[in-house]
């Protein structure tokens, strides 16, 4: 564009007016923006000299907030007063890590050494990974025997409740406490004698409460077995001891016990009795001088067992028995036998039990007799299932008493008596003049897995072969799962035509639980 065009579009665009009104407006706003800064430069200092001074306040008043802050906001000092001991501060918050940043891993905790281990691991779990048990029984028996006027009743209920501990390096533990009680009036039965109702049959389960079991072992593999206190001590088939589990208070053993099993089918037992718990228990009632009160003993069990094959085993024992109580001295005897038992398959259906045993007895210790005898036992039977049968004879010998007038039979204090001679209990002592026991059993099962067993025996003495009766027993059980069973159970003594000439019957119907 030339100068000339140039001119023209200005004029145009700006004429004189409008030039003149935009320089005028142009020039107060520069005197204005004069005016203004010789205001502030006049009072400049004035506002320059209070920031300053305000500053000051505000910078001096922060600085006593801030040292009045950190004296209250501290929990607690660095320093205990008096010792000048140094605590340390509270921890600091953790920092605030980015989302993508890895989590930060703490350090391990320290190793608990064998100490805290045994302490705070090993004690615990034996008691936590231990077992509680429970058993209980209720049980009805009758008792009808003709040489007495009355009958017997009782209902009694017996609860057993005890733990053992799990194994803690090989050594373990058990408390187990007993309680016996009648529901009916006590003195419908003789519990004993500690009731005094001698015009009533004997029911050998008086009331009472005792601490059945405590005991404590120690066991390494099958070489050692070691176990001292109140404990449970049954061997072979409780002929000669026993844990009298037919009653309701169970028989234990003051003692302490070895049992080692060095080789394949061989087994070692010795156990020394200081005391024998009995089934009458030494309650109140019952008399200082009465022959039930528990054995004080010095006693010592001897077992060897040998199985050299699959059919059978051997078994040697010796036990020494040297009791007392208030009847005296005159259950001490020294016992030594052996016998061989076992079954072995005829058939694929049919199978044959058999035993035979010979011992023999003599005085022991403080005993006031003097005597020696025997005793055999041979049994056979067979069995095809759901049935067995089998047939036994057993002798208890008799001798002189060398010390005295008459006779003493074989003795077997210790026994689980009901067991055997019958389950009328009439031979629970052997007679002075021996016994001899023909027996015969079948056993049946019938549907339902319900076992019905009939026993008979025929009783001779063993001097002069005197008849001492017969008896029928006939018993029923049945289980239901794991814990419970029932039980019926019958018992007749024939002894009209025997030197005592009186009869028994007896009944049992028994509920159990167990657990």
């Amino acid at each position: 564009m030339t100068k000339l065009a140039r001119t023209r579009f200005a004029r145009e665009q700006f004429p004189k007016a409008k030039i003149k009104t935009w320089l005028d407006a142009t020039e107060r706003i520069s005197l204005s923006k004069n005016n203004l800064n010789n205001l502030n430069s006049t009072h400049h200092k004035m506002i320059r000299t209070k920031t300053t001074t305000l500053t000051k306040i505000l910078t001096g008043g922060a600085l006593v907030l801030a040292c009045a802050a950190s004296v209250y906001a501290q929990e607690k000092p660095y320093t205990q007063p008096g010792v000048a001991l140094p605590v340390s501060p509270p921890a600091p918050k953790p920092p605030v890590t980015a989302v993508d940043a890895k989590p930060v891993t703490p350090p391990p905790a320290p190793e608990p050494n064998a100490v805290e281990k045994f302490f705070n691991g090993k004690i615990p779990d034996a008691f936590t990974k231990g077992k509680f048990s429970l058993n209980s029984r209720l049980r009805y028996e009758y008792v009808e025997q003709s040489n007495f006027k009355e009958e017997a009743n009782a209902l009694t209920v017996r609860t057993r409740f005890g733990f053992t501990t799990a194994p803690l390096y090989g050594f373990q533990g058990m408390i187990e406490g007993e309680n016996v009680t009648p529901l009916l009036r006590e003195h419908n039965y003789n519990a004993a004698g500690s009731n005094k109702q001698t015009d009533r049959p004997v029911i050998a389960d008086p009331e009472t409460t005792e601490l059945n079991q405590a005991w404590l072992g120690y066991s390494y593999t099958n070489w050692i077995s070691l176990k001292g206190g109140r404990q449970h001590i049954a061997l072979d088939n409780h002929r000669f001891v026993g844990d009298v589990g037919w009653r309701q208070n169970m028989q234990t053993y003051d003692s302490v016990l070895f049992e080692s099993k060095p080789l394949n089918g061989l087994s070692l037992f010795y156990a020394y009795v200081w005391n024998v718990n009995r089934v009458f228990g030494d309650v109140e009632g019952l008399a200082t001088a009465s022959p039930n009160r528990d054995f004080r003993s010095d006693s010592h069990f001897i077992n060897v067992s040998y199985q050299p094959f699959k059919y059978g085993r051997i078994v040697g024992y010796s036990y020494l028995l040297d009791l007392e109580n208030g009847a005296g001295f005159a259950n001490s005897c020294a016992t030594y036998g052996a016998y061989f038992a076992g079954s072995a398959p005829v058939t694929e259906k049919i199978s044959l039990g058999y035993r035979a045993e010979y011992a023999h007895q003599t005085d022991y210790k403080e005993s006031p007799q003097d005597y020696a005898v025997d005793y055999y036992n041979l049994e056979l039977s067979a069995t095809m299932k759901p049935v067995s049968v089998g047939a036994g004879y057993e002798v208890l010998g008799s001798d002189e008493n060398e010390a005295g007038v008459g006779n003493v039979g074989f003795r077997t204090p210790l026994a689980t008596l009901h067991a055997f001679n019958g389950w009328a209990d009439v031979f629970l002592a052997t007679p002075a003049n021996g016994l001899r026991d023909a027996y015969a059993f079948g056993q049946v099962t019938l549907p339902g897995e319900v076992p019905v067993r009939l026993v008979y025996h025929k009783y001779d003495s063993d001097k002069e072969s005197v008849d001492l009766g017969q008896e029928i027993n006939l018993q029923a059980t049945k289980k239901f799962g794991k814990h419970w069973s029932v039980l019926a159970k019958y018992a007749y003594y024939d002894g009209k035509e025997a030197p005592a000439r009186f009869d028994v019957h007896k009944f049992w119907a028994q509920v159990e639980f167990n657990f």
